[in-house]
Protein backbone atom coordinates (compact mmCIF):
# COMPACT_ATOMS: atom_id res chain seq x y z
CA UNK A 1 0.00 0.00 0.00
CA UNK A 2 1.60 3.15 -0.78
CA UNK A 3 0.30 6.83 1.01
CA UNK A 4 0.59 10.38 -0.03
CA UNK A 5 1.95 12.68 2.57
CA UNK A 6 1.83 16.39 1.52
CA UNK A 7 2.56 17.63 4.76
CA UNK A 8 3.45 16.93 8.71
CA UNK A 9 0.16 17.49 9.47
CA UNK A 10 -1.13 14.52 7.11
CA UNK A 11 1.37 12.27 8.53
CA UNK A 12 0.18 12.53 12.00
CA UNK A 13 -3.24 11.60 11.08
CA UNK A 14 -2.10 9.08 8.74
CA UNK A 15 -0.06 7.71 11.97
CA UNK A 16 -3.13 8.01 13.84
CA UNK A 17 -5.11 6.38 11.44
CA UNK A 18 -2.73 3.93 11.33
CA UNK A 19 -2.54 3.15 15.31
CA UNK A 20 -6.43 2.88 15.35
CA UNK A 21 -5.57 0.34 12.85
CA UNK A 22 -3.01 -1.51 15.10
CA UNK A 23 -5.44 -1.68 18.18
CA UNK A 24 -2.18 -1.16 20.58
CA UNK A 25 -0.41 -4.25 19.95
CA UNK A 26 1.80 -6.34 17.06
CA UNK A 27 5.11 -4.67 15.64
CA UNK A 28 5.26 -2.09 13.48
CA UNK A 29 8.62 -1.58 11.07
CA UNK A 30 9.69 2.27 10.07
CA UNK A 31 12.55 2.95 7.26
CA UNK A 32 13.66 5.82 5.86
CA UNK A 33 16.36 8.41 5.49
CA UNK A 34 16.78 10.76 8.31
CA UNK A 35 14.15 13.80 8.33
CA UNK A 36 11.62 11.52 6.71
CA UNK A 37 9.27 11.25 9.44
CA UNK A 38 9.74 8.23 11.00
CA UNK A 39 9.16 9.64 14.79
CA UNK A 40 6.19 12.43 13.00
CA UNK A 41 3.80 9.01 12.65
CA UNK A 42 4.99 7.59 15.83
CA UNK A 43 3.40 10.66 17.49
CA UNK A 44 0.68 10.14 15.60
CA UNK A 45 0.61 6.17 16.34
CA UNK A 46 0.77 7.25 20.22
CA UNK A 47 -1.92 10.00 19.58
CA UNK A 48 -4.26 7.45 18.33
CA UNK A 49 -3.74 5.46 21.87
CA UNK A 50 -3.96 8.55 24.14
CA UNK A 51 -1.01 10.09 24.21
CA UNK A 52 -1.34 13.74 24.78
CA UNK A 53 2.19 14.77 25.47
CA UNK A 54 5.67 14.98 23.55
CA UNK A 55 7.06 12.52 21.24
CA UNK A 56 11.03 12.30 21.25
CA UNK A 57 12.87 9.86 19.75
CA UNK A 58 14.85 7.51 22.23
CA UNK A 59 18.08 7.86 19.72
CA UNK A 60 20.00 7.37 22.71
CA UNK A 61 18.36 5.09 25.19
CA UNK A 62 17.43 2.89 22.36
CA UNK A 63 13.62 2.50 24.06
CA UNK A 64 10.95 4.83 25.40
CA UNK A 65 8.68 2.84 27.05
CA UNK A 66 4.75 4.44 27.07
CA UNK A 67 1.87 3.30 29.58
CA UNK A 68 -1.42 4.29 27.97
CA UNK A 69 -3.77 3.08 29.95
CA UNK A 70 -3.69 -1.04 29.94
CA UNK A 71 -1.88 -0.84 26.62
CA UNK A 72 1.96 -1.10 26.93
CA UNK A 73 3.65 0.81 23.83
CA UNK A 74 7.73 0.67 23.16
CA UNK A 75 8.93 2.82 20.99
CA UNK A 76 12.37 1.88 19.85
CA UNK A 77 15.16 4.12 17.89
CA UNK A 78 18.08 1.34 16.61
CA UNK A 79 19.91 4.25 14.79
CA UNK A 80 22.72 4.25 17.28
CA UNK A 81 22.55 0.63 17.41
CA UNK A 82 26.57 -0.64 17.67
CA UNK A 83 25.29 -4.67 17.31
CA UNK A 84 22.06 -6.45 17.37
CA UNK A 85 22.68 -8.39 20.73
CA UNK A 86 22.33 -4.81 22.68
CA UNK A 87 19.07 -5.47 22.33
CA UNK A 88 19.52 -8.49 24.59
CA UNK A 89 21.22 -6.18 27.42
CA UNK A 90 18.24 -3.83 27.28
CA UNK A 91 15.38 -6.85 27.61
CA UNK A 92 14.42 -6.47 24.12
CA UNK A 93 13.16 -10.22 24.11
CA UNK A 94 10.83 -9.70 27.06
CA UNK A 95 9.36 -6.08 25.19
CA UNK A 96 8.46 -7.99 21.75
CA UNK A 97 7.43 -10.80 23.39
CA UNK A 98 4.88 -8.67 25.66
CA UNK A 99 1.64 -8.15 24.59
CA UNK A 100 2.43 -4.42 23.29
CA UNK A 101 2.91 -2.18 20.25
CA UNK A 102 6.38 -2.09 19.55
CA UNK A 103 6.85 0.79 17.12
CA UNK A 104 10.52 0.40 15.48
CA UNK A 105 12.77 3.27 13.91
CA UNK A 106 15.60 2.14 11.85
CA UNK A 107 15.01 -2.08 12.49
CA UNK A 108 17.72 -2.89 9.60
CA UNK A 109 19.95 -2.35 12.48
CA UNK A 110 18.48 -5.00 14.64
CA UNK A 111 18.73 -7.16 11.67
CA UNK A 112 18.72 -10.80 12.68
CA UNK A 113 18.07 -9.86 15.97
CA UNK A 114 14.27 -8.46 15.50
CA UNK A 115 11.30 -10.58 15.37
CA UNK A 116 9.78 -10.47 12.12
CA UNK A 117 7.22 -7.19 11.72
CA UNK A 118 3.76 -7.11 11.14
CA UNK A 119 3.76 -4.29 9.26
CA UNK A 120 7.07 -2.73 7.42
CA UNK A 121 6.60 1.03 6.61
CA UNK A 122 9.16 2.82 4.28
CA UNK A 123 8.98 6.34 4.32
CA UNK A 124 10.32 8.21 1.61
CA UNK A 125 11.09 11.99 0.70
CA UNK A 126 9.26 12.97 -2.36
CA UNK A 127 8.41 16.29 -4.23
CA UNK A 128 4.93 16.90 -2.45
CA UNK A 129 6.03 15.82 0.60
CA UNK A 130 6.60 12.30 2.15
CA UNK A 131 5.26 9.04 0.81
CA UNK A 132 5.14 6.06 2.77
CA UNK A 133 4.96 2.45 1.56
CA UNK A 134 3.54 -0.73 3.78
CA UNK A 135 4.13 -4.06 3.65
CA UNK A 136 2.27 -6.89 5.50
CA UNK A 137 4.57 -9.63 6.61
CA UNK A 138 1.95 -11.47 9.30
CA UNK A 139 -2.01 -11.71 9.48
CA UNK A 140 -2.50 -8.79 12.08
CA UNK A 141 -0.43 -6.46 9.34
CA UNK A 142 -2.51 -7.85 6.76
CA UNK A 143 -5.60 -7.28 8.40
CA UNK A 144 -4.06 -3.58 9.28
CA UNK A 145 -3.83 -2.56 5.73
CA UNK A 146 -7.26 -3.70 5.07
CA UNK A 147 -8.20 -1.61 7.64
CA UNK A 148 -6.14 1.26 6.18
CA UNK A 149 -7.68 0.86 2.90
CA UNK A 150 -11.49 0.65 3.96
CA UNK A 151 -10.81 3.81 6.02
CA UNK A 152 -12.91 6.23 4.34
CA UNK A 153 -10.25 9.10 6.15
CA UNK A 154 -7.77 7.72 4.24
CA UNK A 155 -8.89 7.74 0.98
CA UNK A 156 -7.64 10.86 -0.02
CA UNK A 157 -3.57 9.46 1.02
CA UNK A 158 -3.99 6.29 -0.59
CA UNK A 159 -2.46 6.42 -4.37
CA UNK A 160 -5.00 5.43 -7.43
CA UNK A 161 -2.46 2.59 -8.43
CA UNK A 162 -3.66 1.10 -4.30
CA UNK A 163 -7.11 1.87 -4.84
CA UNK A 164 -7.73 -0.10 -7.77
CA UNK A 165 -5.24 -3.30 -6.75
CA UNK A 166 -7.78 -6.04 -5.78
Amino acid sequence: MRIRLVDEERQVVFGQRLGKALEGRGRIYLEGELGAGKTTLTRGILRALGHAGAVKSPTYTLVEPYELGERQVYHFDLYRLGDPEELEFIGGRDLFAADALCIVEWPSRGEGWLPPPDVAVVLSLCESGREALLEAHTEHGRTVLHTLARDADMADMISNEERETP
